[in-house]
């Protein structure tokens, strides 16, 4: 049989109806698409789509078991390296990593990693089996956060055979995950049953744990814990410093997406946290946050546009994030940049000001360097403006914990790429080290903790 040049397509909700509703927008593979998909990985005897897993999935051995409909063996083999494969399905950057080495994406479209490791964690969520817990038989680790980094490190030391503690500081597990990504992305039932298979795992959770206020990692380590790996993220907003942010009507899209997500105020008055949203919504940013709350903003009945100070083809966001922004209506004024918030007599917003910009020489990240153009200011009458130009680390763990080096960016210092930071027995990874990424390096940097972790306590003993 010839080899279909294209991936099996995947099945979405259609655009004028998932504007009206939060539910998920791909609705996933059948099984006979999943076979059908599978049918177009070549099983290479060198398979370089793995050397573009943070997490070391054997990509071509999973998807030889749903070749051969052995699925539940397909899971196990997923599970040996990735505890949140439905996750991972759902919002990993595939085209940038795994499918980006894909031999046969070379004169085709490449293989649909992320979209059979999707279906086969679906698959196994719909058996709805019980985890047997791993036996501890050495030492106890905490772990800071319940973000992808924190959930990767703990799952794979009680694998180890470690007692694990999760200390998490909002109400429920999953940091961005729960938080930060939208429920029409990734659907919070979705992050609770990955969670759960930790649990059973046997790691423990503490919910609204406030580590450096309830305890100091110090006092973590007085409590018995040998070693502590922080994956705190950064969760700490950053703003343009123009003129009006502080207006009501102003979010950051930190504030925004977790009012929305975690307090879920798209279920007002169900949930009496409502979210303040007028008729026009401007997204100030082009990452996969700034489509997040645009398209969010959409849901919630405003028009939504994004303002972008770059081109299109300099966008981080996922092409992916982007088409289905525009397939739903959201606006693009690109090459465009706020210059200020303006408010009335009362202080809300009532419009943003911004000035065009053209690209010039290239920057030191190799983008050309946006420009303004003397004389182009406009403004446009806004109800709402989210700023979603980034985030820093959360401030909290190195203050309370002083021999924990930081940069001049607030991340942790680590000494090498296993996370080892400038504290004895401490280790960390995730935002909180590299600055906002992506939920898949996050894990990448958890699963290398979590071996040094083990190297480390091993050595000791």
């Amino acid at each position: 049989m010839p080899l279909k040049p294209t991936k099996t397509p995947m099945p979405e909700q259609d655009a004028k109806e998932r504007i009206t509703n939060f539910t998920e927008v791909a609705l996933g593979y059948t099984e006979a698409d999943a076979l059908a998909e599978a049918e177009r990985c070549l099983d290479c005897k060198n398979p370089l789509c793995k050397q573009g897993c943070p997490v070391e999935v054997p990509i071509p051995e999973f998807i030889r078991e749903i070749k051969q409909q052995n699925y539940s063996e397909a899971v196990n083999i997923l599970k040996s390296k990735n505890n949140l494969p439905a996750i991972c399905g759902r919002v990993c950057p595939q085209e940038s990593q795994c499918e980006q080495y894909c031999v046969v994406g070379k004169k085709n479209e490449p293989v649909g990693i992320g979209r059979l490791e999707r279906w086969v964690a679906d698959w196994d969520m719909a058996r709805d089996m019980q985890t047997e817990p791993v036996k501890a038989t050495k030492g106890r680790v905490a772990v800071v956060g319940a973000g992808p980094a924190g959930l990767t490190a703990a799952a794979d030391l009680v694998r180890m055979g470690y007692k694990v503690t999760i200390f998490e500081a909002f109400h429920e597990p999953g940091g961005v995950l729960i938080y930060g990504i939208p429920e029409f992305r990734l659907p919070k039932k979705i992050v609770k049953r990955e969670v759960d298979y930790i649990r059973q795992l046997g790691a423990e959770l503490k919910l609204n744990y406030v580590v450096g206020k309830t305890k100091t990692i110090d006092e973590l380590f007085a409590d018995g814990y040998e070693a502590v790996f922080v994956g705190t993220g950064a969760g700490l907003p950053k703003f343009m410093g123009i003129p009006g942010e502080n207006l009501n009507g102003v979010y950051s899209a930190n504030e925004f997406l977790t009012r929305v997500n975690l307090m879920k105020a798209y279920r007002f008055p169900e949930y009496k946290t409502p979210v303040q949203v007028g008729k026009r919504v401007v997204v100030v940013g082009g990452g996969n946050v700034a489509m997040d709350a645009a398209r969010t903003a959409l849901r919630l009945g405003a028009e939504s546009y994004i303002v972008y100070r770059r081109a299109e083809e300099q966008m981080p966001a996922r092409l992916e994030e982007v088409h289905h922004a525009k397939e739903e209506g959201v606006q693009f004024k690109l090459l465009n940049n706020p210059i200020e918030i303006i408010g009335d007599d009362k202080g809300e917003v009532v419009a943003i000001k911004c000035i065009a910009m053209e690209l010039g020489a290239p920057d030191e990240s190799g983008r050309r360097r946006p420009i303004e153009k003397a004389g182009s200011e406009w403004i446009m009458e806004v109800d709402n403006v989210v700023i979603a130009i980034g985030n820093s680390p959360n401030p909290l763990i190195p203050k309370s914990t002083p021999d924990i080096e930081t940069t001049k960016w607030g991340t942790i210092v680590t000494k090498d790429e296993d996370g080892l930071t400038t504290k004895d027995g401490v280790y960390a990874g995730g935002d909180i080290v590299t600055g906002a990424a992506t939920v898949i390096e996050a894990m990448g940097a958890g699963k290398k903790a979590a071996r040094a972790i083990d190297k480390y306590l091993s050595s000791k003993k």
